[in-house]
């Protein structure tokens, strides 16, 4: 795809998040059926699948957090995955940039591979900022249907997230190297209703883990 029209392209798709609440949808696609239903695949896997959304500010732990809690998921036997930020990026996402609208499409991209992958009976560990409340309210209420989704805020001071700083953005968005980035010149809205609220300043990374398995593994007995 040449630079002219990979522009295009983010253009379009930028619109498209903008308006997706009033998409019109082709008369021409249907839902196709599938005869295994979501609750077989859950019952051959021993495990109630569901999608553990960890958001906040770049350094508050997801990614530490979403590694523990898998190798965890592995030792228990249970069938888990992880979608993390970065690796969207280089595929499912790659056409698109870091604006507000771009960031937008991106999360709502994630959640509809997530609630596919939840129908396959997995249980999908979701490490994105995904700073904008309106959009993770959209995949938990429009894709998920308040369903099956455990929205986990972790609970950062900025200061400690510009100390822990593991890629040095925040050293480069303090520089103006980076623009537009959240928790310095973007904002970040703090989830109003979460599942778990985890003060990462206050439980270690293995304390964090411990009490969402808690959640989890409640809800898969």
């Amino acid at each position: 795809m040449t630079w002219i029209l990979k522009k295009r392209y983010i253009k379009i798709m930028s619109k498209k998040s903008q308006n997706r609440d009033t998409l019109p949808v082709s008369k021409n696609i249907s839902y196709s059926n599938i005869d295994i239903t979501n609750s077989q695949r859950a019952k051959i896997k021993n495990q109630n699948p569901c999608c553990i959304w960890l958001t906040g500010l770049s350094g508050s732990g997801k990614s530490t957090i979403a590694n523990m809690l898998d190798k965890e998921f592995y030792r228990l036997g249970k069938h888990s995955f992880i979608l993390d930020g970065d690796n969207i990026r280089h595929g499912v996402s790659s056409d698109l940039g870091f604006s507000r609208e771009d960031r937008q499409e991106n999360i709502i991209r994630i959640g509809h591979i997530c609630k596919l992958m939840t129908d396959a009976g997995l249980i999908v560990i979701a490490a994105f900022i995904s700073p904008d409340r309106k959009i993770r309210d959209f995949v938990k209420s429009n894709i998920y249907k308040n369903k099956d989704f455990i929205e986990v805020y972790l609970d950062t001071d900025i200061e400690t997230c510009i100390k822990r700083d593991p890629k040095n953005l925040y050293k480069k968005a303090l520089a103006g190297e980076i623009k537009d980035f959240t928790g310095i010149d973007a904002p970040y809205d703090i989830p109003l209703s979460p599942e778990i609220i985890l003060d990462t300043d206050k439980y270690s990374a293995k304390e964090c883990v411990e009490k969402i398995l808690d959640v989890i593994l409640n809800n898969n007995k």
